[in-house]
């Protein structure tokens, strides 16, 4: 008798873990979390900076801002990881690092993590985080027009939602606002997680993952995108990716698709770091697009 699937090719949660732990696969994680946070004690004291701008009512619901020296400047908007449940905006000011060398205003994003909230209202908060950059950033030098949304694993869940949201109807904003996207080592199909460690506290049922699963909401958007991901990491992240990259491609929408090689899960975001990075190069031809020749977005790369 054939032995029944949990999940895909997947017979029990040991092997989901295995594949949706990217921590396990280290000897040590924790460099990497003390990396982000040396590194972003760095550029809050370097970098001109606000932190903790109020966007919505709760405690949670504050922003960074990372203005660039010129008026008007073009704006980028990152949304952090940690599977829902960790870290804060103030461990990644690094990703600002990179971007203000190019003239580029950089925001970072807080939400509240579960088992607090559950995943709906951080989409929820996200989206207003999104709503008031785009109707405020001018007062900080920002050009509205030209914004450009990103984040990493988690946070890349969260950019790849805000690309499906109604923003006409539901926040009277522009249908499309984002000029680029950036999503690196995301999640777009959340079921597998309902049958991993996370669930105790992210607590997926149907609803839930039918409502915040990316993959399987895809609208025709003109806003290109750039997935990547760490060579590095399990079979199951890039798979994640990959999918998301057909859909996307798959409903006409624009999207360059390239692995990170040497690179793993955490690693992955290190170039927001370094302005001569590849992915600091395709933000920069995006929000500065008609001002000279646009870089290759990242080696090996698949686009559409």
């Amino acid at each position: 008798m054939k032995t029944p699937m949990l999940y895909r090719q997947f017979a029990g949660q040991a092997d989901i873990d295995a594949e949706y732990n990217p921590a396990a696969r280290l000897s040590d994680p924790g460099v990497y979390q003390r990396h982000y946070v040396e590194q972003s004690r760095l550029a809050r004291e370097r970098l001109p900076g606000l932190q903790g701008v109020r966007f919505g009512p709760t405690l949670a619901e504050t922003l960074d801002i990372f203005p660039a020296t010129q008026p008007d400047a073009p704006v980028f908007v990152f949304i952090h990881g940690g599977y829902w449940r960790a870290f804060s905006s103030g461990d990644f000011s690094c990703v600002a690092l990179g971007l203000q060398a190019l003239g580029i205003t950089t925001v970072v994003v807080n939400y509240a993590l579960a088992p607090s909230v559950g995943i709906d209202e951080i989409t929820r908060q996200t989206r207003a985080a999104l709503a008031w950059v785009l109707r405020n950033i001018e007062r900080h030098g920002g050009d509205p027009a030209r914004v450009a949304v990103g984040g990493h694993s988690a946070g890349a869940h969260l950019a790849a939602m805000a690309l499906q949201t109604r923003w006409s109807d539901d926040y009277g904003l522009p249908e499309d606002p984002f000029r680029a996207a950036v999503l690196v080592s995301g999640l777009y199909d959340l079921e597998p997680l309902r049958h991993s460690y996370l669930q105790p506290q992210i607590q997926l049922d149907d609803g839930v993952i039918r409502r915040n699963s990316p993959l399987f909401s895809v609208r025709a958007c003109p806003t290109p995108v750039l997935l990547t991901w760490g060579a590095e990491e399990s079979a199951e992240f890039v798979r994640q990716s990959t999918a998301f990259h057909a859909a996307w491609t798959g409903a006409g929408n624009r999207s360059s698709c390239a692995p990170q090689h040497g690179a793993n899960h955490y690693s992955a975001i290190f170039g927001f770091e370094q302005s001569a990075s590849a992915i600091c190069a395709w933000i920069e031809s995006q929000l500065f697009a008609g001002l000279g020749p646009a870089p290759h977005p990242l080696s090996d790369s698949t686009d559409s």
